[in-house]
């Protein structure tokens, strides 16, 4: 008896090291998926001075990947639930770190736009593994909630670390390799989970819905292209045939949905208050934190001065910001509730973009940067972790993968719309001019409009969000 127990204690030993190396390759990967989103802000002048982009071409630079991520992420998901966890984890990130090559090799403007949607589509595949392969690893209770902060941290790192990471990159070498690092990188991840990671699946023999996919896809990107028309020709009939085409787009992925009887997105999902409120929270706090980023470093480059690695380093604090809401988001949903955590981070996020929109052509660093900075990251890290929980409690083992895929979707597609609708709204108010006085003002303007959406996000949750939910206790 006593040799057996010995045997056991020296299994666990060998056995915890393990666990946690998954949930470190589960990060990784989805550190990689969401550090693309964010890191080739700080590389947008040089990319246009370099292919010639436009000024929409930049936005498209950032949303050809945003909105592929969102609109295939749910059939990633399903993919993961059907076929493998695993599998998908390294086909995802087989095809992100191809495409992150040739975006990087890319001579014209339409080859890096296709890089950049490629990329977002290998991410879709990636990125709801990541969440499952990570919950399967940790049983449920305390440890999972802090494993699951951890991966919310990471994730939010990533996004955070885009400016950072671009600045160096672009200062010391040069634009493209905002995405040549993903290669090398890619690559040991690929290897270490190729070893590490074990098969796991909940498959029930039904078949992909790639027409689904399609449709939401296409709906997406045809309304973000409607929208960001409506900057340079106003709303006439040449940006309200696309904004109708996309709405209708989505109004057929919806009927599809409920006839097929294998959907992408089972709607019966969305009866369920968690998931669909959680959900419905998560889109519009998306729509306006997705966009931080954006504007700052155009602001701190175009209107400031500041050079790519200084944009970067500005930016610093927020980023650690992010992290530490991230990490303290257990502790207060232990303390106040997952409900009141994600309401009180919103709101602390809303009087960041108000303190952000009183910004000036000729701001300081630390009234016009550093602190509203970190208020709207804090509150972004302490809402994120509360809003995944609840999206994804009580979600059956079949319905995981799908469960994870549209917490990413609902976030990146509120971000990919969005921007869509805030660029228009900065470059309406600057009327086209190039002076930091119009740029500031329009920038200013977008911060003002984010901070409305999220305090209407807060009295959404306040509202709709469960008042009970089930909530990780200390072991």
């Amino acid at each position: 008896m006593a040799g057996a127990a010995d045997v056991t204690r020296r299994s666990r030993r060998r056995t915890a090291p393990v666990t946690w190396l998954v949930v470190a390759l589960a990060c990784a990967g989805q550190f990689l998926v969401v550090l693309d989103v964010s890191v080739v802000n700080v590389a947008l002048p040089s990319m246009r001075a370099d292919l010639g982009l436009s000024a929409p071409g930049l936005q498209w630079v950032v949303n050809a990947y945003a909105i592929a991520f969102a609109g295939f992420m749910l059939l990633g998901g399903r993919a993961g639930d059907l076929y493998g966890r695993k599998r998908m984890f390294l086909v995802g990130l087989g095809l992100f770190t191809l495409a992150s090559l040739g975006g990087g090799l890319a001579q014209d403007d339409w080859q890096l736009l296709l890089a950049r949607a490629i990329q977002g589509l290998g991410a879709a595949v990636l990125a709801p593994s990541t969440l499952t392969i990570l919950t399967s690893a940790v049983p449920e209770g305390a440890a999972r909630a802090r494993a699951i902060a951890t991966w919310t941290a990471v994730g939010a790192g990533g996004g955070a670390a885009g400016g950072l990471v671009g600045g160096v990159l672009v200062d010391l070498l040069s634009w493209r390799w905002v995405l040549l690092i993903n290669v090398p990188v890619g690559a040991v991840v690929l290897a270490g989970a190729t070893w590490f990671l074990t098969e796991s699946r909940a498959g029930d023999g039904r078949r992909l819905d790639l027409p689904g996919a399609v449709l939401v896809t296409a709906g997406l990107a045809t309304l973000a292209y409607g929208i960001s028309q409506t900057e340079a020709k106003g709303w006439t009939a040449a940006t309200a045939v696309p904004l109708v085409a996309g709405l209708a787009l989505i109004g057929l992925f919806l009927a599809a949905e409920a006839r097929t009887a294998a959907p992408l997105m089972p709607l019966g999902l969305l009866r369920l208050r968690a998931v669909s409120s959680a959900n419905v929270a998560m889109f519009l706090c998306g729509s306006a934190m997705f966009c931080m980023w954006y504007f700052m470093t155009l602001y701190t480059q175009n209107v400031l001065g500041y050079t790519p690695l200084e944009a970067g380093l500005a930016l610093v604090p927020s980023s650690l910001a992010v992290v530490l809401g991230s990490k303290l988001a257990p502790r207060c949903m232990r303390a106040i509730g997952a409900r009141h955590v994600a309401a009180l981070g919103t709101l602390v996020a809303a009087v960041g973009f108000g303190w952000q929109s009183t910004m000036s052509a000729t701001g300081g660093y630390l009234t016009a940067i550093m602190f509203p900075g970190i208020l709207m990251m804090l509150g972004a890290g302490l809402t994120a972790t509360p809003l995944a929980a609840l999206a994804t409690s009580g979600a059956a083992a079949g319905e995981a993968g799908l469960v994870s895929g549209l917490v990413n979707t609902s976030r990146t597609m509120g971000g990919s719309l969005g921007l869509a609708v805030f660029s228009t709204i900065a470059a309406t108010r600057s009327a086209g001019s190039g002076t930091p006085e119009a740029l500031t003002e329009g920038y200013a303007l977008a911060f003002r409009v984010g901070a409305g959406v999220l305090v209407a996000g807060v009295a959404l949750m306040w509202v709709w969000l469960p008042r009970r939910a089930a909530v990780p206790k200390n072991n």
